[in-house]
């Protein structure tokens, strides 16, 4: 029995003994990875401070991202390493079998390395950053994280979408340049054209004035684009800085309307006439004749 509990204590001491190291080790590496991610955090603040453009503030946010994924799962890696060592377990032949044993996993993981190498080329040619909107995959949104294997996308209904990189084969980065603002406003054929057009012109100055820094090129007439059925249409067209086009949209449609109203120039819209068959309406009452075939109408839409 005494022999028994010396080996069983002999054993604990070893298994303490590997138990304190697998902790040190984690401390360490917990320590290392901490203070790796606030090293690359800081570098590429310093950088970024000398470059204050918006395109450079995305990029380095989305390097910075980068970066701390690969040193934290390069020092994972160590960590495992050097605790299968101290236990005793031959690391490299396990290193060397998995070489051997890398060809036939490859095949396994082929989308995987596709994600990969996609993902890479995706930032070596700055196809898009963080903060950034863009259209993939039937998917548009905000890249709220981008990662070798994944891009994360916020749309305007809060939904994250997760896209791994090998599908991303087409995408359209809606933050490059400018956007266009397209406008049309309908007037009725008995109105004016060129008084309307004054207006419309009037109300582009204004518009000009009010987003004069997000505008690339001011509000113009562009003229008569369509004679629709029941209505003449006149095309305002400007560009504006990327993602809001959609506030200058709003502005123009509001003032036109606005001016419109004021200058006496009818827009037009659907009206509903209704047409009494039979009898006459006295007193909430129907004169003659029963009161289902008096209030037979037929309704007439015109514009």
């Amino acid at each position: 029995m005494e022999k028994w509990l010396d080996k069983l204590w002999a054993n604990g001491e070893v298994l303490l003994g590997y138990a304190l190291t697998a902790a040190v080790i984690l401390v360490v590496g917990r320590i290392v990875i901490r203070a790796g991610c606030s090293l690359a955090e800081k570098m590429m603040t310093m950088r970024l401070s000398r470059e204050h453009t918006p395109e450079e503030a995305k990029r380095y946010a989305t390097l910075t991202g980068l970066l701390q994924n690969i040193i934290r799962y390069s020092v994972l890696f160590i960590m495992a390493v050097t605790i299968l060592d101290r236990f005793g377990v031959p690391v490299m032949a396990i290193l060397s079998t998995a070489g051997v044993l890398g060809v036939g996993i490859a095949f396994g993981a082929q989308s995987l390395f596709k994600d990969v190498i996609t993902g890479f080329f995706i930032l070596l040619e700055n196809q898009y950053y963080v903060g950034e909107y863009i259209e993939a995959q039937g998917v548009a949104g905000y890249v709220e994280k981008l990662t070798l294997r994944c891009t994360y996308l916020r749309d305007f209904d809060g939904r994250l979408h997760i896209l791994p990189n090998g599908n991303m084969s087409l995408v359209t980065n809606h933050h490059r340049g400018g956007s266009r603002v397209l406008v049309d406003i309908s007037i009725s054929y008995e109105s004016d054209i060129g008084r309307a057009t004054e207006v419309l012109e009037q109300v582009c100055r204004k518009v000009a004035l009010e987003f004069k820094d997000v505008l690339l090129e001011a509000p113009q007439v562009l003229g008569v684009v369509n004679l629709a059925e029941s209505a003449v249409v006149i095309r305002l067209l400007a560009q504006s800085r990327a993602l809001e086009q959609w506030a200058v949209e709003r502005a123009l449609r509001k003032e036109a309307k606005e001016a419109m109203q004021q200058a006496g120039i009818a827009i037009p819209y659907p009206h509903t006439y209704v047409i009494l068959e039979k009898g006459e309406v006295e007193d909430g009452g129907v004169s003659g004749g029963d009161r289902t075939d008096a209030e037979k109408t037929s309704s007439l839409r015109q514009p």
